[in-house]
């Protein structure tokens, strides 16, 4: 019983956790091919004996191959190929290295799930010929491709364009071979009619109202001929192209304003590379406000807001029915800007029952207006627990107006009246009455009592008269 005891908490703890770890060991080493040695995260085959003939791939049943991220492979000379599906698997692979082996193809889709591939090292194997389609979706920002028997062609242009576009911080010394056999340096290699292409997008204006139409025009030129397709990203708005050749041509239809700001790209590829020219799409439509909130209390108050317009829209503040005067005491705050939306606040400082009532959001611009409306509940009114009081005075809000403001400037000061100060003002013009009435009092009453005491010395034997007397006569016995 002691000696359980004494394995109880923590110990018990590292115990169960060395345990899980020697078990995780030893389902990589169970799911681990020839050759290889695997690791929870890494694959490494370097033994030549026996030796892989095809891309090495765990057991699905005792490990989780979406967690391996780097995968090496070395001196595996029967390894020529890397299929479609060998790799699709390891959907988290950074790292990929094959050298000293006989790699010599690799399928045109054959890294299209690895999106998180950012280094590849084929260094010194048998490959020929390497198409750039198998690259093109992945953000690599290294690609080792020393010592392969490249044949001289266009096909491996795209290599020598990558080098010269996008150099790495180690010049690579690559060679091919002509139809006689001879070493070419890739860097001195010219092909006859086999350049980079180029895209023109011819676009219009591409400032449109909401619900409107546009066609875009787009040509490609190249040797050889390129394909030309349109990058539209997550447009919104229904969308068709028509391509013929090197024409092509997008139509947008009913245009929503979601897709204000929005880039769509013409884009020009072959052999070689890619070429692209871009719009950008600007969408005007009426404000929309989309979420307007009962006031919430932090450092200020806070009444919340978020716009949609474009142009973007001049905001005015209602308190009542009557226009809302902006200060230093209440003013609008835009916090967020996301392109056409704005989310912001009025901020109140210290509002108090006088600030209670009905607070309305009015948007506008060129296209069009929305307007929402919410209640506001600052405090009770003083002896009144609820604090429900609809009869606001209405001397006290003759004043609490402002002029429109526009959403970029986020005060306006053009007519500053300190609004949430009415109560303290008014608080204080009644704390100086009082005051005076007071000291008034006060000073009213010590004249009563020196007046007092005047009259009563007067007439009174022992007068000041009479205190000296008194004081000068011997007195006997």
């Amino acid at each position: 019983m002691s000696s359980w005891t004494r394995w109880r908490g923590p110990a018990m703890a590292r115990l169960w956790g060395f345990c899980w770890l020697i078990v995780g060991f030893w389902r990589a080493a169970l799911a681990c091919p020839a050759s290889c040695k695997c690791s929870a995260s890494r694959i490494w085959c370097s033994d030549p004996s026996p030796g892989l003939v095809a891309f090495p791939r765990l057991e699905p049943s005792t490990a989780d191959p979406e967690n391996i991220t780097e995968v090496y492979i070395a001196n595996q000379k029967r390894l020529e190929i890397i299929n479609e599906d060998d790799v699709e698997a390891y959907a988290g692979l950074k790292n990929l290295t094959i050298v000293d082996s006989g790699l010599k193809s690799v399928a045109r889709k054959a890294f299209l799930k690895n999106s998180n591939l950012q280094h590849i090292n084929f260094t010194r194997n048998k490959l020929t010929i390497l198409s750039r389609k198998h690259f093109r979706h992945l953000d690599l920002s290294e690609l080792i491709l020393v010592g392969n028997p490249f044949r001289c062609s266009c096909d491996i242009m795209w290599i020598k364009a990558l080098q010269e576009t996008k150099p790495s911080p180690e010049t690579q010394d690559l060679y091919c071979l002509d139809e006689n056999s001879k070493n070419i340096s890739l860097a001195n290699l010219q092909i006859p009619n086999c350049g980079l292409p180029s895209a023109n997008l011819a676009a219009p204006n591409l400032t449109v109202e909401e619900g409107k139409s546009i066609t875009l025009s787009c040509s490609v030129a190249g040797d050889p001929v390129p394909n030309l397709y349109w990058d539209i990203g997550n447009l919104v708005s229904k969308h068709m192209n028509e391509t013929s050749h090197t024409q092509g041509s997008l139509r947008i239809t009913n245009i929503s304003s979601d897709d204000s700001g929005k880039q769509i790209s013409c884009v020009a590829e072959n052999l070689v590379g890619e070429d692209q020219d871009s719009v950008n799409l600007t969408v005007h439509f009426a404000p929309t406000i989309t979420f307007l909130e009962s006031p919430t209390s932090d450092h200020h108050w806070c009444i919340p807001f978020t716009v949609k317009g474009n142009p973007k829209p001049a905001l005015q503040w209602f308190y009542n029915g009557a226009i809302l005067n902006e200060s230093k005491y209440i003013c609008t705050k835009i916090h967020v800007t996301n392109h056409t939306e704005y989310h912001g606040c009025l901020q109140l400082d210290n509002p108090t029952h006088m600030n209670n009532g009905d607070y309305k959001l009015v948007a506008k611009n060129e296209y069009g207006k929305d307007e929402k409306q919410i209640s506001a509940h600052f405090m009770g009114w003083p002896g009144i627990d609820d604090g429900a009081n609809p009869n606001y005075p209405d001397v006290i809000y003759e004043d609490y107006g402002t002029a429109a403001n526009d959403i970029g400037d986020t005060t306006n000061r053009s007519n500053e009246i300190p609004s949430t100060d009415v109560a303290d003002k008014t608080g204080r013009e009644h704390l100086s009455v009082y005051a005076v009435v007071v000291i008034a009092s006060v000073v009213g009453f010590c004249l009563l009592v020196m007046l007092f005491l005047l009259k009563l010395a007067r007439h009174s034997k022992f007068g000041m008269k009479g205190f000296v007397l008194f004081h000068k006569i011997p007195l006997d016995g």
